[in-house]
């Protein structure tokens, strides 16, 4: 988690949401990355996102089965779908999200009848320095002119 901290310190300092992701695979790191859909002026290119793609083009495949990906914030609806196509093996995840999170709040994709793929869930880690890390940088954004 703590390399997903970084990709968000990154991402903040970029002027992107500060959230980060990471994709594991058998203990070892494949892929990491902040949000970029600033930089990238690509709504779709969420830092959980972004990890997915960097992963499956490193390894070859449109599936990441055996995969763990760790982000700082709880995934929206559109992660939590790419997380399950992508059919992660486990999410492990920082600060929920109460207004645009989708795994414990919101829609709950993973508990819908239509998702084909439901990783396990742990949340909870390093939550507070995630929650904060978002906090300040929304704070700042509304304290300028």
């Amino acid at each position: 988690m703590e390399m997903a901290l970084e990709e968000a310190r990154a991402a903040g300092k970029r002027g992107e949401v500060p959230i980060g992701a990471v994709v594991v695979v058998d203990g070892s790191t494949v892929a990491a990355s902040g949000n970029r859909t600033r930089e990238l002026n690509d709504v779709t290119a969420h830092a959980e996102i972004a990890a997915i793609r960097m992963a499956c083009e490193k390894l070859g495949q449109e599936r990441l089965a055996g995969a763990d990906l760790y982000v700082t914030l709880e995934p929206c609806t559109m992660c939590a779908a790419a997380i399950s196509f992508a059919r992660i093996r486990r999410l492990y995840y920082g600060a929920e999200d109460p207004k645009g999170g989708a795994v414990d709040n919101g829609v709950r994709f993973y508990t819908q009848p239509t998702c084909h793929h439901a990783p396990e869930v742990y949340s909870g880690f390093n939550e507070t320095e995630s929650a904060d890390m978002l906090r300040a940088f929304f704070s700042e954004k509304r304290d300028l002119p």
